[in-house]
């Protein structure tokens, strides 16, 4: 080999060493800083006995990108408390000796149910690390006991009801509904089970799609009801008898063993307080002694208190543990909401129709920050973090390209979190390592297409329209008519192709057989669980788990006292940006059109059809 080849060798070599020199470095002075506000905190005998956490609302698995300085002068409400931040929060109590545990304070959730997997996985950790974690909720429904039932103690105010009921899921349909205004859908689908397209074109569900919803809720009832006996120390079968019951007042729910205590939360420093030894009598002095002078001369006895502290104070009170860092990183790029062409979008507006005005996943967006993440040389491993019921099959396909690309030089594992079915399975099928929760929901492996029919909307608006065209089939995907037969059969050809491409990626990306692909295919979705059975999935775990087993294909080294520094990347952001007056109407106006609809029409798309919801 040449001089001028092996030059840029010894430099990349050279350049490496000296990263790995710094960063021994900042570890040394990070660790000696660590040591001495240590010795600080001991010396003035530092000591919490609970640090008391605020979790709720939507809980993203990611921190939201850090807000720019003019940002930070808006008033804007505070980012949502993420779960990354929740992990982070409770590794700093595990590490400290000074501290007995967390109370966590529950607040309306609203998230999925991996995500609310996620939560309690991380209250299961840090007991596994020695800590005692409390739990004091006024809301007692199933997304919150789900997680409570992880904690050594659940504590409730008097007025709160065990209302755990179970799991519902609802489809709507809106055949009917648009066919008052003028509007009708055509559908071709691969399969009955591939049943997204049946809310705009059936009045009812099907027996497949009844099926779908049945084996689902059976498995993820099963999953949620015996976590949350093992939490409490029951039977699956006593713990359902009890949700059979439900709503149960507080003393009830008490009796039954489903709390532990019922008290407000400014009595919580009384109530977790260790108790007092008792004292022995002095020598000399009876009893009614005793009694007389308590009656005369003593002060009331005080009653014990826990020592309890908002993170925020307690912070600085930890004690902490020193670690050293790699010199490489693990990237994260998310994927969130409904994938499609062009750029990634937040709605100025919420309105809660499907697909209608959600947050949208666009290949630009994904496909520069995956373009970006390949080139970073000090990027060891990359988690593509999917969370999207899928949408376009060509958006779908092109940022699978990229995944399966970065993957031939440096490991991806996909860790999926509520859902990652249909066009977010496609993305996903190319990785290294896919990783989910048994709660998530995935596969929906499929293709559909539809087109929407405006004739009759027109008619009623009694307004005409005339078109000149070139070409006999100008009009496949545009037509306001009714899909003919040649253009129905046209349609099927075209998904029918499209299913085998899919199903070519699933075998290819999963090592499976394409022959063997189609009875866990055709649009049936399953629970994480299920998919780890069928191994479309390769294991379970939160987003701590992923970065374990993603540092371990990168052969990083792992351990106590060693940290894998985890890096986000994030597309740029107009989201704080005030919106135009005139952009929520125009919203609503898109919405009335049919504007929303047309964007579907027409196009190859891999979409999961339903939502499972706790009740």
């Amino acid at each position: 080999m040449s001089e001028p080849n092996k030059q840029p060798d010894f430099l990349t070599e050279l350049g490496r060493e000296l990263k790995q020199v710094w960063q021994v470095t900042k570890d040394s002075f990070t660790n000696a800083g660590v040591t001495i506000r240590n010795g600080w905190r001991q010396v003035s005998g530092a000591r919490v006995d609970y640090v008391v956490l605020r979790v709720g609302g939507q809980m993203p698995e990611r921190a939201e990108p850090p807000r720019s300085f003019v940002e930070r002068q808006l008033p804007l409400p505070p980012p949502p408390y993420s779960i990354e931040a929740l992990n982070e929060h409770l590794r700093r109590v595990a590490d400290a000796d000074n501290v007995e545990g967390v109370v966590i304070v529950m607040h309306g959730f609203n998230t999925g149910l991996a995500s609310l997997q996620n939560i309690r996985q991380s209250i299961l950790r840090l007991r596994e690390q020695g800590k005692t974690a409390v739990v004091y909720t006024p809301f007692l429904d199933a997304a919150h006991y789900f997680i409570a039932s992880a904690a050594d103690k659940i504590i409730i105010p008097p007025s709160t009801q065990f209302n755990v009921l179970g799991l519902r899921s609802e489809v709507i349909f809106l055949k009917d509904a648009l066919a008052q205004v003028g509007l009708h859908f055509d559908a071709v689908q691969i399969s009955p089970y591939k049943s997204s397209p049946n809310m705009f074109t059936r009045t009812d569900i099907t027996p497949e799609q009844q099926e779908q919803l049945t084996w689902l809720l059976d498995e993820m009832y099963e999953m949620l009801t015996d976590a949350m006996a093992d939490g409490r120390r029951q039977t699956p079968a006593e713990f359902q008898q009890l949700v059979n019951r439900a709503p149960l007042f507080a003393p009830d729910a008490l009796a039954a063993g489903l709390v532990d205590a019922i008290a407000y939360e400014d009595e919580l420093a009384h109530l977790l307080a260790a108790t007092e030894p008792a004292t022995t009598e002095p020598a000399g002095e009876t009893p009614e002694k005793e009694t007389e002078a308590r009656e005369t001369d003593a002060p009331p006895p005080q009653r014990p208190k826990a020592k309890l502290l908002e993170l925020a104070k307690a912070y600085n009170m930890l004690l902490e543990k020193p670690r050293r860092h790699t010199p490489k990183f693990i990237g994260v790029v998310t994927l969130s909401g409904v994938i499609t062409m062009g750029s990634s979008q937040r709605p100025p507006i919420d309105i809660p129709v499907p697909f209608v005005a959600e947050e949208t996943a666009g290949e630009v967006t994904l496909l520069a920050l995956l373009r970006q993440a390949e080139k970073m040389d000090n990027m060891a491993a990359l988690i593509f973090h999917v969370d999207s019921p899928g949408g376009d099959a060509l958006a779908s396909d092109l940022i699978g390209r990229e995944i399966q690309r970065i993957a031939q030089k440096k490991p991806v594992l996909v860790y999926m979190g509520n859902t990652a079915a249909s066009g977010g399975y496609y993305v996903s099928a190319a990785a290294n390592h896919i990783m989910s929760q048994p709660l998530t929901i995935t596969g929906s492996i499929g293709v559909f297409m539809m087109r929407l029919s405006t004739s009759n909307l027109y008619q009623k608006l009694h307004v005409n329209r005339a078109h000149v065209q070139r070409g006999e089939r100008a009009g496949l995907y545009t037509s306001p008519e009714p899909m003919t037969d040649t253009e129905r059969q046209i349609f099927w050809d075209g998904i029918s192709d499209m299913y085998r491409q899919f199903k070519e990626v699933v075998a290819h990306g999963r090592d499976l057989p394409v022959a063997e692909l189609d009875p866990i295919c055709e649009g049936r979705v399953w629970s994480g669980r299920q998919a780890l059975g069928h191994k479309l999935v390769d294991s379970h775990g939160d987003f701590v788990t992923a970065v374990q087993k993603a540092a371990e294909l990168a052969n990083l080294p792992t351990g106590d006292g060693i940290e894998v520094p985890v890096v986000n990347l994030y597309p740029k952001s107009n989201r704080h940006i005030v919106p135009k007056p005139y952009e929520a109407a125009e919203e609503i106006g898109r919405l009335l059109s049919g504007e929303w609809a047309r964007q579907w029409s027409g196009r190859p798309l891999y979409l999961m059809p339903f939502d499972i919801r706790l009740e």
